[in-house]
């Protein structure tokens, strides 16, 4: 309660502030979710948002740098127009995985049979023709990841349905090993690469504040 109240007194008596560092002064208070939305709201501009930056996925050199700063600090960007206010309000390490796969909806055959057939035939095929995965994926996957060779990209638990993750999580499968996952219930099924091995990957949520330099 009383560092809602001293964050609200620091913006109601912003104006009093230097003004070359009034949104740094600012930006020192912000911590919590619910001061990051008010402050938002306060700056109504569509160039001032909460960012999120992973190490894995953004490799721009202001990613980098932001990605080196702890939680809490700052770093200001300034053009011949502008500055850009950068602050780190949350790191976080977070463990990753990445699979590719093959998705065969159940609707689509005639009965099981027909369906682990051709995922006999197709982990036969990667295994013994050298067939590539990605091709075979391509060809056979039945979403939008077979555009994508089946790769998953780096994901977090939370992000497929629970029984896939729980078999690439914790089923105990090493680096290019093939398995299938059944969930019958929603009549969807796979045949799955493991790909890489987890990963803890380094994310931040960054608070961007721009302020025209009049």
């Amino acid at each position: 309660m009383i560092k809602h109240l001293l964050f609200a007194a620091i913006l109601s008596g912003s104006a009093f502030l230097n003004a070359q560092n009034l949104i740094e002064n600012e930006l020192e208070f912000i911590e919590t979710p619910e001061q990051i939305s008010e402050y938002l709201a306060l700056k109504k501009s569509n160039d001032n948002k909460l960012l999120t930056f992973n190490e894995e996925k953004h490799k721009t050199i202001l990613a980098k740098e932001l990605l080196e700063l702890n939680t809490g600090s700052m770093k200001t960007v300034k053009t011949s127009y502008e500055r850009i206010i950068y602050k780190v309000v949350e790191k976080t390490k977070k463990t990753y995985y990445r699979v590719s796969y093959i998705y065969l909806d159940g609707t689509k055959y005639e009965n099981i049979e027909h369906l682990n057939n051709l995922r006999s035939v197709l982990i036969n095929e990667y295994k013994n023709s050298n067939a590539p995965f990605d091709f075979l994926a391509k060809r056979y996957s039945m979403d939008d990841h077979a555009n994508k060779g089946g790769d998953t990209g780096w994901f977090i638990e939370g992000d497929f349905e629970p029984e896939f993750e729980n078999e690439i999580i914790n089923g105990n499968h090493s680096f290019n090993d093939v398995f299938t996952v059944d969930i019958p219930e929603k009549n969807n099924y796979y045949i799955i690469l493991k790909t890489f091995e987890p990963k803890d990957i380094t994310e931040i949520k960054v608070l961007k504040i721009v302020d025209a330099i009049n």
